[in-house]
């Protein structure tokens, strides 16, 4: 199981902040696909990853980073300075 957390516009379109997950998932691409495939708001959520970023346990990463034996995958939008 892996916590996943959406912030922002993704929290919005998926309906929930966080869920845990039971996945086979070895990289987080391949857990973007199994949501995916799970419900239609999930396919609308990530339809567009160049609008999404991604923290595996609170650090940065891109899409192609394992999460095999990571606690957390956090899904949010690219942050703008000010």
């Amino acid at each position: 199981m892996i916590e996943v957390l959406y912030f922002a516009w993704l929290r919005e379109r998926i309906g929930q902040p966080r869920e845990r997950v039971e996945t086979r998932a070895q990289t987080v691409a391949e857990l973007v696909e199994e949501l995916k495939s799970r419900e239609e708001r999930y396919a609308v959520a990530f339809s567009d990853l160049s609008a999404v970023r991604v923290a595996v346990d609170q650090e940065l990463t891109d899409f192609s980073a394992p999460i095999v034996g990571a606690r957390e995958v956090a899904f949010f939008p690219p942050m703008t300075g000010g």
